[in-house]
């Protein structure tokens, strides 16, 4: 994960800690891929590319696993990992994918059980067939 500053404005973010992945994304529609304040931690929209690689995992398993390493990246960079999530929001674009995104899931927080919404999105790639935004306490362990 990479600091750097809003392109467009010098003034400093008020509240919290921003954390970034490098994505080109971020930088073109500026936001933050986590905001850190105090011990939570809200992470932005995340799909199932590869940040560093800028490339997108083929299918809905693979783009869910890449997900989670991507939540686990910027977790870790804010002092935790996937056991202080406390909520997951999941928007998939095909319902046929269903089995395998929940199967990741299910695979990811077993035993963590956070809070979970999944529904059916139109996401705008059709390459795209999830992507998850979450939120983490960080004293807050399964």
């Amino acid at each position: 994960m990479t600091d750097f500053p809003h392109p467009v404005s010098s003034t400093p973010p008020s509240t919290g800690r921003r954390l970034y992945s490098g994505s080109a994304w971020e930088r073109r529609y500026a936001y933050a891929r986590a905001v850190v304040t105090g011990n939570r931690v809200r992470i932005s929209g995340t799909t199932g590319y590869d940040y560093k690689a800028d490339v997108l995992a083929e299918g809905a398993a693979a783009q869910t696993a890449q997900i989670f390493r991507n939540a686990a990246a910027v977790l870790a960079e804010a002092g935790g990992g996937l056991q202080h999530v406390v909520r997951v929001r999941i928007y998939i674009a095909r319902t046929e994918d269903y089995d395998a995104v929940m199967d990741g899931y299910a695979e990811a927080f077993r035993g963590i059980d956070p809070a979970c919404t999944t529904v059916q999105a139109g996401l705008f790639d059709p390459d795209i067939r999830v992507e998850m935004d979450m939120d983490a306490v960080l004293d807050a362990v399964a």
